[in-house]
């Protein structure tokens, strides 16, 4: 982590927006919410100021986003943000910073999908709009959308550490999902445009099912696995199937046993990015412990039933 040295205020914003989009810099301007990589402030109605604020690696995602998302968002059924000014370093700020469009909703941490059949098709529709076969020069995501296996360290990290405080009731039935996971054959289509973090503080509900999706900074292309995940993730109970049968095409078999084994990693993630004792890492929350919890048991029920 290398967090901004400027502090992120009103003020700077408006000195930014006065010296590179003088046009925007006189309307009302609030703190939107503090994120793992940036600060998202809401300007006026309709726009939102991105700006980073904590990890290196954020200013070549604001970028990618600005480059790949105006492209991506007239083809897709729920609003994302869409770029409409990139903000470069200057004295006053020494990172690039983004303008885009304000998605409305409340983040699914605070607020997650009860209308399970209308959020599941919702979800579906997404990803299916979503994942289609990236061209060449797409970004790719270290570390995500190749083989699970490569994520064996980090899994089996994450299961001893949520296990030691008491975060898993049944550490094996886990390890049962991942196992079968990585034991599933692997990918063997075209890389596929995929969001690449569909957690619940990244999608957005309103009247009980899902109305945007945001932060795009981890797009990249590969399996599509590492998305549909988020069936056990974002879905309440008994709405996996229903999304399942949706999304097109139908996903097979063997991209549903890796699927699971996606969810496990970002459930684990949740787990720990929720414990009381990470309440203060940027990003992190209590909120992100309860979703963490339910998408293990719902996991852990998809393989032994």
């Amino acid at each position: 982590m290398a967090a901004t040295e400027t502090d992120i205020d009103e003020a700077l914003i408006r000195d930014l927006l006065r010296e590179q989009h003088p046009d925007l810099a006189d309307r009302p301007l609030r703190l939107g919410a503090l994120g793992w990589d940036n600060q998202v402030w809401r300007l006026g109605d309709e726009l939102a100021v991105r700006l980073p604020w904590m990890t290196e690696s954020a200013d070549e995602l604001l970028r990618k986003e600005h480059t790949w998302l105006p492209g991506l968002a007239p083809h897709l059924p729920l609003p994302i943000p869409v770029p409409q000014r990139l903000g470069e370093p200057s004295e006053r700020f020494p990172r690039p910073w983004l303008v885009t469009t304000w998605v409305p909703g409340e983040p699914a941490d605070r607020a997650p999908a009860t209308r399970a059949e209308e959020a599941a098709v919702a979800l579906a529709a997404f990803l299916t709009a979503l994942h289609r076969p990236a061209p060449e020069g797409a970004p790719e995501r270290r570390g995500r959308g190749g083989p699970l296996a490569d994520h064996a360290g980090g899994f089996t990290r994450g299961l001893a550490s949520a296990s030691e405080l008491g975060l898993i009731p049944d550490p094996d039935a886990v390890r049962a999902v991942w196992e079968d996971a990585v034991a599933a054959p692997g990918w063997a289509g075209p890389p596929l445009w995929l969001h690449g973090d569909l957690h619940p503080a990244n999608v957005l509900t309103r009247n009980g099912t899902f109305s945007g999706v945001i932060d795009f900074g981890d797009l990249f292309a590969g399996d599509p696995a590492y998305d549909l995940a988020a069936a056990w993730i974002l879905l309440p109970d008994g709405a996996a199937d229903l999304f399942h049968e949706a999304y097109r095409p139908a996903p097979d078999a063997a991209t549903l046993r890796r699927a699971r084994g996606c969810a496990v990693l970002r459930a684990l993630a949740g787990l720990h990015i929720g414990h009381a004792g990470d309440h203060g890492r940027p990003g992190g929350k209590p909120t992100w412990g309860p979703p963490a919890h339910a998408s293990l048991r719902r996991l852990t029920a998809s393989v032994q039933r």
